[in-house]
């Protein structure tokens, strides 16, 4: 035998025994551990491998063969099977994979979709087992099990804390101890409001040693109007809420009255379900009020093209598969997008399924822009409403009022002025002053009026399949609004179905789609809470990844329904658990088994939201403006950054007054030119449904937290505070600036590192007075009065270091 065949033949040898070896290893998880699942482990494999040429596309399949489907799968093909249930040797599936003829393997080399050999182990593993099949998990309804019990008292009060035990033993990890009460309070304020606690509320928590002391402080931040503001942020990424159109010019558009109905309806507690009626129809809603039309601004918020001599009939077609894109996203966890210009490829969506679902919106009004759009700022966009802010339902009625108060004074104050006509006196006089006064008042309240896009429905517009998605190929089929087939059907007595039998579907528990819709919204919320889904977060489909924990889904979603869609509910069960009360501290162990933190073996640890990063620093500087609602403000930006911004030109010109300092939900978003300090923190464009935010770790984003303007600004009033209220001496200045910040007290390195950096610092402004001046010139705040400029410069920089901290922006 020559040098060659040995080398190939051990490299044979070594190819059959490293199968066999992972064809044990898998054995081996599925003897000691669990039984292969086919939607666990089998289906993943399929879809990636296989089902792009074998899936649910009909005009793209090969050789007739649906792997998606277990008829056609195991199929009788003239004496052979593709997959044979208890027979490897006999599935031509397994025979296939592992051929050595590049004209028979599977999947093709040209493809570059090799399979792994622990993947084809498990197949094989699988057909040995019966190859046991089973629907796709997210198409079935969430169900209720047997109750889990766990031999472990402290985590066997809440089913959230039994589920993530019980996978903890299977997975051989044990849970973190509780963390301690000063990181709880900061997780928590940070979850749900986006903001630090204050050293007031750190005291108080640590020093309340009542039973219900967590339970307090979670209910008084549900409470908090912060609270809707924060859940808010989310939302508004997954429905692509921005202030601008997106297209060519990118121009402003009115829907912020919007914004502010998602922060009120959060803080009110809205049931989801009446949450999502009222977007998708609030509009056709029997007695549809105001606050229900701004809801439906929701259809209208997609990019839209006002660029002169565009093709009506061509942007008519993309703003509906924005919106099927964004739908399917936002209340299935679905990709419908991809079967725009054929069937899905992995999912059991076709192209009659997604055209069906754009006639649901084939009533809107959204075609008016095309006239009368143009290039002004904001552009013309209608139908729109016209409402007080803020949206505040009460005190919309409130301004209401007062507006017809005025008005009747005004209306008596003339009668009385014409009677005095023929004579002027003092009383004319005075009257005449008061008339004045109240034309003020009144017209001082209109302007706090704002329009937003709403929807209106018309005669619906012809609907058609469009092959390959092509908007002038009319050849395709009609169709009317219709839910996906493979989902069942809508019942509405013979009447063409609307977007409000739309919405009761989506979130019907019994004869629509409810639990499902359930079980994609209580997955994100455990998001926000936890820093992981127990799903994927943005493809519920093949492509999409398997439950780590599908029974604790399915009963998080129940529980949902079953509170009347209570947010807050779920929000406290999930909040008050062990589980989330867990350090976030990674040790040796969980960094090799499960470094992912998939499993939940503590809390996670991860920087804040862009609006989070700007909003601490504001807070903890006590520049923060909390008023609740209005409309989009404009902090600092950097000159010229709007310089490639055409139809029309502009000049951005940033807040003068205390607009400056509301909060980061309330910035303008300009979808094109995302502000510079947003996009640093990897805050969205909002041009797509974004279920979650890419985190980075840059130096821009550390630059941006030294020099930015708004965190200059900051700092300089975080001095101020230290100077006033921090103490006589440098030591409880340093104290008092840790705690503000951090929520706790410096250490010894800490104190002995900043204490050498202020002397530092204080020197250097003693010897460069003008230093000190241009530093303390940025922002708008006064300088403080009596203090010493060089040395609320020298602090200034005390705390910027404070807050361009890991800690400061970081939720552990």
């Amino acid at each position: 035998m020559n040098k060659t065949c040995v080398r190939l033949f051990d490299l044979r040898a070594w190819h059959l025994m490293l199968s066999a070896f992972c064809f044990l290893v898998v054995s081996e998880s599925c003897l000691f551990g669990e039984e292969v699942d086919f939607n666990r482990d089998i289906r993943p494999i399929l879809s990636n491998k296989c089902m792009t040429c074998h899936g649910p596309d009909e005009e793209h399949r090969e050789a007739e063969l649906r792997l998606d489907s277990e008829e056609s799968a195991k199929q009788d093909r003239d004496g052979y099977a593709v997959i044979k249930p208890g027979d490897v040797k006999a599935s031509s599936l397994i025979e296939r994979i592992r051929s050595d003829d590049p004209d028979l393997v599977m999947p093709p080399p040209d493809l570059k979709k090799d399979l792994k050999p622990s993947e084809i182990a498990l197949l094989e593993q699988w057909i040995a087992s019966g190859a046991k099949w089973a629907t796709h998990w997210a198409y079935v309804a969430p169900r209720k099990y047997a109750e889990v019990q766990v031999d472990n008292k402290q985590w066997n009060e809440s089913f959230i804390d039994r589920y993530i035990y019980q996978k903890l033993q299977e997975q051989k990890l044990q849970p973190s101890a509780e963390a301690d009460h000063v990181t709880l309070l900061r997780r928590l304020s940070f979850d749900l409001t986006g903001l630090p606690p204050s050293s007031a509320q750190v005291d108080a928590f640590v020093n309340d040693h009542s039973s219900g002391a967590y339970e307090k402080v979670v209910n008084r931040l549900l409470d908090s109007d912060h609270f809707g503001e924060q859940i808010a942020i989310y939302w508004l990424d997954l429905v692509r809420y921005a202030d601008t159109v997106g297209y060519h010019g990118d121009q402003d558009h009115n829907i912020s009255l919007y914004r502010d109905w998602v922060i009120d309806a959060f803080n009110s507690n809205m049931p989801f379900d009446q949450f999502t009626r009222e977007q998708l129809a609030g509009d056709l809603i029997l007695g549809s009020t105001s606050l229900q039309k701004i809801a439906s601004g929701y259809n209208r918020m997609l990019q839209t093209s006002h660029e002169g001599g565009v093709q009506s009939k061509e942007y008519l077609s993309i703003y509906a598969a924005d919106r099927m894109r964004n739908l399917s996203a936002v209340w299935m966890g679905a990709t419908f997008g991809c079967a725009q210009c054929h069937d899905h490829k992995y999912d059991p969506y076709t192209m009659k399924d997604f055209y069906s679902m754009q006639a649901f919106f084939a009533d809107l009004d959204e075609a008016q822009h095309f006239k009368v759009g143009g290039n002004s700022l904001p552009t013309n966009r209608p139908p729109e409403l016209t409402l007080w802010n803020p949206v505040d339902q009460k005190e919309y009625e409130k301004l209401k009022q007062e507006i017809q108060v005025i008005e009747d004074q005004l209306k008596n104050l003339a009668e009385k002025t014409e009677e005095q006509q023929q004579e002027v006196t003092p009383e004319r006089k005075n009257l005449t002053k008061k008339i004045e006064q109240l034309k003020s008042e009144s017209e001082a309240i209109r302007k706090r009026q704002r329009k937003s896009m709403i929807s209106v429905a018309i005669e619906p517009r012809v609907i058609r399949i469009l092959p390959r998605g092509n908007w002038l190929d009319d050849s395709g089929e009609i169709v009317s609004p219709a839910i996906p087939e493979f989902l069942g059907k809508l019942e509405t007595d013979g009447k063409r179905a609307t977007r409000l039998d739309l919405a009761n579907w989506l979130v019907d528990p019994d004869d629509g789609v409810g639990l499902m819709t359930a079980r994609v919204f209580v997955n994100r919320l455990w998001y926000l809470m936890f820093g992981n889904g127990l799903a994927d977060l943005s493809d519920y489909g093949g492509q999409g990844e398997t439950p780590t924990h599908p029974k604790l889904l399915d009963q998080l979603a129940i529980e949902f329904v079953e509170s009347g869609w209570d947010v807050k509910h779920l929000i406290r069960l999930l909040v008050v658990s062990k589980t989330y009360r867990q350090q976030s501290l990674v040790t040796d162990e969980m960094q090799k088994k499960d470094p992912g933190n998939k499993w939940f073996a503590r809390q996670s640890r991860y920087r804040l939201s862009a609006e989070s990063v700007r909003d601490t620093a504001l807070a903890i500087s006590r520049l923060l403006v909390e008023d609740v609602g209005g409309a989009s403000v404009k902090p600092y930006q950097p000159a010229g950054y709007y310089r490639h911004l055409n139809f029309p030109k502009r000049t951005y010109k940033h807040d003068t007054d205390s607009r400056q300092y509301r909060r980061g939900v309330y910035v303008h978003w300009q979808r094109q030119f995302l502000h510079p300090m947003l996009k640093a923190f990897d805050a969205p464009s909002r041009e797509e449904c974004t279920a979650k935010r890419p985190r980075s770790n840059t130096p821009l984003a550390a630059l941006t937290l030294l020099n930015d303007p708004t965190f200059m600004e900051a700092a300089r009033a975080f001095a101020g505070r230290i100077l006033l209220e921090g103490g006589e001496s440098c030591g409880s200045k340093i104290e008092f600036a840790c705690k503000e910040a951090l929520s706790r007290l410096p250490d010894k390195t800490e104190r002995k590192v900043l204490m050498q950096a202020c002397i530092m610092q204080l020197a250097y402004y003693e010897e460069h007075p003008d230093q000190a001046k241009q530093l303390l010139a940025v922002g708008m705040t006064p300088s403080l009065e009596g203090v010493n400029s060089s040395e609320h410069a020298a602090w200034t920089q005390i705390a910027r270091i404070l807050l361009n901290l890991n800690e400061t922006t970081t939720r552990n």
